[in-house]
């Protein structure tokens, strides 16, 4: 027989340190490849924009930094009970939940599009849609372990909404395919939607968690 289901989702599966480990290597190296991959709109927004834009250029791999440092918490908790170090780690959870749900569904989105207006479909895609499909789903299978309530999801909220209107006002939004460029308006408001989306979702997942 195989193993049940739910195994997958008790806590002792999914908050034993060997899994742990394997998340956080994964998290990390995949947070190591998006800021790579962005190295080229990196530059371009170093040459020819303000910089302090380019905090709001490598959205998914900041997602995942989150969440990667949120592994961390796990693998060492913090000792004592400093109201510092516990209100930056509950930030820093609701960023990553809000971020994650986000940036996951909107690069598989934007994907998808593209190849439905005629855009090839190759390797990279596929493991893109993967890999951010990824990112959505963990945060939800871990946010009942999180310390985070709603009020952090609104912050990572509060970032969201700022980091959509510096995109779209200064154009450092991630690059489209060329064939989306014509739908940006279309684009942007889908980007805004699912910032409310991903704060509800991730507001819900984070009000039925079961404390740490």
């Amino acid at each position: 027989m195989g193993m049940p289901l739910s195994l997958f989702w008790s806590r002792s599966f999914l908050l034993n340190r060997f899994f742990l480990w394997l998340m956080f290597i994964c998290n990390f190296l995949g947070t190591v490849y998006g800021y790579i991959w962005y190295g080229n709109q990196i530059e371009d927004t170093v040459s020819n924009h303000p910089l302090w834009q380019v905090v709001f250029v490598p959205d998914s791999p900041t997602a995942s930094l989150f969440f990667t440092i949120t592994l961390l918490y796990w693998l060492f908790p913090p000792r004592g009970d400093s109201r510092f170090v516990n209100g930056a780690r509950m930030i820093i959870e609701g960023l990553a939940v809000v971020t994650s749900i986000k940036y996951g569904i909107w690069a598989v989105s934007m994907i998808v599009a593209g190849s439905m207006q005629g855009d090839p479909l190759q390797w990279e895609h596929w493991m893109l849609m993967a890999s951010h499909t990824a990112m959505a789903v963990e945060v939800l299978l871990y946010a009942r372990f999180m310390k985070a309530g709603v009020w952090a999801a609104v912050i990572g909220t509060l970032w969201l909404l700022l980091n959509d209107t510096v995109d779209y006002t200064y154009d450092v939004f991630p690059w489209l395919s060329d064939r989306l460029m014509d739908d940006l308006t279309a684009v942007k408001w889908f980007t805004y939607s699912l910032t409310i989306f991903s704060f509800i979702v991730g507001g819900l997942a984070l009000k039925a968690r079961k404390q740490t």
